[in-house]
């Protein structure tokens, strides 16, 4: 039998006719064969075989020097939380939320295959055939405003996601699009323990120092609004994350960001002060039309009041957008 196109193999009787046990394994103990896939400063994401339904899962918990820090745990709680209350096809379904006294606290979630969408953009860029062939312009754009439907599902939830960028749109191997990571969301009326300016400048200050490097990729940074990056000059809401995925499609047209800097306070400052040419005009093609640049510009906006006041206008407006290819 060949291998199925999403890796996780095929679906085996044997793996759906065995019996129960008489003593069914509660909390972590159901799960077996964990692989790490990724870790962040305070996290860890790994698969696991949940021997109850008979899937493979991926789990998120905390690292071993943070199991008893209050403060991540409350984040990751809170993560969790708003992750399994956003039921949307764009977003990844929670399966459950548990404490372990050995491993602490932790959430499982569906574990989807494909890639994300800056591994796309980057191969694009690179003139790969196969790539550029299934993802023409029309396609890419097409795959921002699938994930802007999950945040358009979000703000009408009271949730603001702060860290839109191309790293956490997850393409899947059979089409589907989702929005990933809510870990610094922000919920209306919640007090607000997670602060992204600060936090980002102390993690991410090495990286961007250096963003002329090849293949350097700072991440979060590139993708914050003004009043993201000048904390104290607004309230940060829905209109925030509509400038991140206006870079975010900005991005998907140009095949580069348009704030990037030499260093971080440069990136900083092009963010709040500088005026970026369309991006028509950095891809150098034809194909771009013009009403899909206004789209960008509109929502790349300086003054959030000069923005897309709701993600649903920014969608119609895309919609409305006819590409020639």
């Amino acid at each position: 039998m060949p291998k199925p196109a999403d890796g996780q193999g095929p679906i085996f009787l044997s793996a759906t006719d065995f019996k129960l046990p008489k003593v069914l394994p509660e909390g972590i103990d159901k799960y077996t064969g964990f692989r790490e896939m990724a870790r962040g400063g305070s996290a860890v994401l790994r698969t696991c075989f949940d021997q109850v339904t008979g899937r493979t899962v991926v789990m998120k918990s905390l690292l071993t020097k943070f199991l008893v820090d209050r403060q991540e745990n409350r984040r990751l709680l809170r993560e969790a939380r708003i992750t399994a209350q956003l039921q949307h096809p764009n977003t990844v379904p929670v399966y459950e939320i548990g404490r372990d006294h050995r491993q602490g606290l932790y959430f499982t979630m569906k574990r989807i295959s494909g890639e994300n969408f800056f591994s796309i953009l980057a191969r694009v860029a690179q003139q790969d055939p196969q790539t550029v062939a299934d993802f023409p312009l029309r396609r890419r754009v097409e795959i921002v405003a699938t994930a802007g439907l999950a945040l358009m599902y979000a703000h009408a939830r009271g949730v603001i996601h702060r860290d839109v960028k191309p790293e956490n749109i997850w393409v899947g191997n059979f089409g589907e699009v989702i929005l990933l990571d809510w870990g610094v969301a922000k919920v209306w009326g919640q007090p607000d323990d997670a602060p992204l300016h600060p936090q980002l400048l102390k993690q991410q200050e090495e990286q961007l120092q250096a963003l002329t490097m090849a293949g350097d990729r700072p991440g979060t940074p590139l993708y914050m609004s003004p009043e993201q990056v000048n904390v104290n000059r607004a309230t940060v809401d829905e209109r925030s994350d509509i400038f991140s995925m206006g870079v975010v499609l900005y991005e998907a047209i140009a095949l580069r960001e348009p704030f990037r800097g030499r260093v971080i306070q440069e990136t900083f400052d092009n963010i709040i002060h500088d005026h970026p040419p369309p991006p028509s005009a950095v891809s150098g093609s034809k194909d771009v039309p013009a009403a899909l640049d206004e789209v960008v510009m509109t929502a790349i906006s300086k003054n959030p009041g000069d923005r897309y006041q709701t993600m649903r206008q920014l969608l119609e407006a895309l919609r409305l957008v006819e590409f020639s290819e």
